[in-house]
């Protein structure tokens, strides 16, 4: 996380003048978010920690069963449906299409029909076994929709979720309809069927039936590593090893026990796949160079059908706005595997990749959808060793002064801004924020450094990283426009004032405050009669040591010289920025991370604070010597926390249970 840009710890001799130049001028943006409704009516009405169906989804007997009732009654030519499990969305949803496989039943995203369905306005195709409706024709037909839509909404985006067949299809679609606002999402795209040897394998079985060409088809798509791997999971995470077995059976059963839905295909269905699938591959192929739609790519990189990795490498050289994703232990059918560890989370990843938007520019505030309870389980997951670690508690002080455990003494509602201490690294920004979702049901606007916010073009898919956490969580980078509308919306903003310089602290360091000396924040929080409340942490010296940091680096040979070149490589500015030099570091044994909020400061009727000087900044030195003082008490109660090392946290939860809370000092 970071400071503010200019004008807050730079300029400082013209500090007043460009706050009420630059105030006046974001008087308009105030209105205009007043008239945008307070962020959408909470997130279009989706509140954090939302069900997306991903933990209750359905198994594969319940995709076949619903393939072979497709099957038996199917008739008519090819149309779209509205999945029935994906319920409503939320309000001013963007459209999705699902374009499916060659199978073209369109049920291949049932596994994400609810998490979808509830932030896209969702429809599936579906084209009927014994249609031999020609490729050019489902392209028109997808074009339609296409078109009717962006006349209807011009400025809203169209999303094509394209599936292997599917993803020809919507690269068809774009590349003739550039002027639309289209993003695609492929997964393992067929434009690399010519480069498969899936041709050549169903020509050598091409003596027997469709029926059976089909089911070896089927086989080569079934990932049976993931099985095995989901199965020893299971048993590490403690499932009797029969249970796990039991499910790795069923899995791999699920196909054999449905094969009678072959037995109802019309004769030639398999050749004319063939010929589509080949047709499909060739017309996007062709028309790649004139594709201008953002492109994101989810790809199996154990993938027995196509070579998807190389593919994925090849278009994201002739796409301009690709970004790809890779799955490294998943099979062809991406969207229908049901591995666990990591697992496959379309609407997650949409989100996290920034390309969630509803108008043709993706707005940090406006566009932001609150995690989902898979989401914050995902991150969970991903920083298990960290909380198993510094196992973080909690205080906060209630508005008579009396501190207590848990964070009863934050307000429930916005808008707050919390101001207090980094540690190194900013590593106590997760456990932060995934408390204030679980205790709470709020979400924390992190105000966070432009460096942590890359635009990513390639990710791997063995769980979120910290990018990732920033995106999911809802962090802007550290402009004033970003707290400006943050405020405005009523949000609850996370600020450290002391940045980056706070999280790359020297030796010697820990615990202190290095803030600039303006008071533009709490300015900004008087305009929007926002709640002040100060917060303090600690315990990195009992987690991490510093070996090196950036003024031992500095000290050696040539060592300015090449922090210089890292600062304009990384296009800093040349004042602070060139502190931004990640130290050297290695794990102590691990003791407690304590937090503490502070007494609420409502800025309410403050007016002084926005038209005098000296009361601002008497208010600035208030919120800051609290936060110090904060540090001073959680330093001093520590001493008398029992289980402040890791050994007695351990015999607490072995005998009570793992998920135990564990007891800290009394305050």
């Amino acid at each position: 996380m970071a400071t503010l840009s200019p004008p807050l710890h730079t300029q400082a001799a013209a500090l007043w003048r460009p706050w009420r130049q630059w105030h006046g001028s974001l008087e308009r943006t105030s209105c205009q978010l007043k008239h945008a409704g307070r962020l959408q009516a909470r997130y279009r009405g989706l509140e954090p920690l939302y069900d997306d169906g991903y933990r209750t989804v359905k198994n594969l007997d319940y995709y076949y069963e619903s393939l072979g009732e497709l099957v038996e009654h199917d008739s008519g030519p090819p149309r779209w449906f509205c999945p029935v499990d994906a319920g409503s969305p939320i309000e001013d949803a963007p459209l999705m299409l699902y374009l499916p496989g060659v199978d073209g039943m369109g049920m291949g995203l049932f596994m994400h029909h609810k998490a979808l369905g509830r932030i896209f306005e969702l429809r599936c195709m579906h084209v009927p076994l014994h249609d031999r409706t020609p490729f050019e024709d489902l392209v028109t037909m997808v074009e339609d929709v296409v078109r009717k839509e962006h006349a209807t909404s011009p400025n809203k985006p169209i999303y094509l979720l394209g599936n292997s067949f599917g993803g020809c299809l919507a690269l068809a679609v774009a590349s003739r309809n550039s002027h639309i606002d289209l993003i695609l999402v492929l997964v393992n795209p067929a434009t690399s069927y010519e480069k498969s040897g899936i041709q050549q394998l169903l020509s050598f079985f091409s003596l027997f039936s469709d029926q059976a060409c089909m089911a070896i088809t089927a086989l080569l798509n079934y990932n049976i590593d993931n099985e095995v791997h989901m199965a020893v999971s299971s048993m590490i995470n403690g499932k009797h090893p029969l249970a796990a077995l039991n499910r790795l059976t069923n899995n791999m059963s699920s196909f054999l026990k449905h094969s009678n839905i072959l037995d109802k295909m019309p004769e030639d269905t398999l050749k004319w796949k063939m010929k589509l699938i080949k047709r499909a591959a060739s017309y996007a192929n062709y028309r790649l160079q004139s594709v201008q739609a953002e492109v994101l790519l989810l790809v199996s990189c154990g993938d027995k059908l196509l070579p998807s990795k190389p593919e994925a490498d090849r278009l994201q050289k002739l796409l301009p706005k690709c970004k790809v994703y890779f799955f490294d232990k998943h099979g062809h059918s991406l969207l229908l595997d049901t591995f666990q560890e990591y697992g496959v989370h379309v609407a997650s990843i949409i989100k996290c990749t920034d390309l969630y938007r509803h108008s043709r520019r993706y707005h940090r505030v406006l566009d932001y959808i609150p995690p989902s309870a898979t989401e914050l389980n995902e991150v969970d997951k991903a920083t298990r060793d960290l909380r198993f670690r510094t196992c973080p508690a909690m205080y906060s002080t209630l508005e008579d002064g009396t501190v207590v455990r848990g964070l009863a003494g934050v307000p429930q509602d916005g808008p707050v801004l919390l101001v207090g201490n980094h540690m190194l690294l900013g590593i106590e920004l997760i456990s932060l924020a995934a408390e204030f979702l679980r205790l709470k049901g709020i979400v924390v606007r992190g105000i966070a450094h432009t460096l942590l916010f890359p635009n990513k073009k390639r990710a791997w898919s063995e769980g979120h990283d910290f990018f990732d956490f920033l995106n999911l969580w809802g962090g802007v980078p550290m402009m004033y426009k970003y707290i400006y509308e943050l405020l405005g919306a009523g949000e609850f903003v996370l600020l450290y004032p002391g940045g980056h310089r706070e999280a790359l602290h020297c030796k010697g360091e820990e615990h202190r405050l290095f803030w600039p000396s303006q008071a533009e924040f709490v300015r900004l929080a008087a305009q929007f009669n926002a709640t002040i409340v100060p917060f303090g942490v600690v315990g990195e010296d009992d987690l991490l040591q510093l070996l090196c940091t950036f003024e031992d680096i500095r000290s050696a040979p040539f060592g300015k010289e090449m922090m210089q070149a890292y600062s304009n490589h990384l296009k800093l500015r040349e004042d602070v920025d060139h502190e931004v030099f990640f130290p050297g570091l290695y794990l102590k044994m691990p003791g407690r991370f304590y937090y503490q909020f502070g007494k609420p400061i409502p800025t309410k009727g403050r007016q002084d604070v926005l038209t005098n000087k000296q009361a601002a900044n008497d208010l600035y030195m208030h919120v800051k010597s609290e936060v110090e003082r904060i540090i001073s008490y959680l330093l001093e109660k520590r001493t008398e926390d029992k289980y402040r090392s890791l050994i007695p946290r351990m015999l607490y939860q072995a005998a009570r249970g793992p998920t135990c809370e564990v007891p800290a000092f009394d305050p």
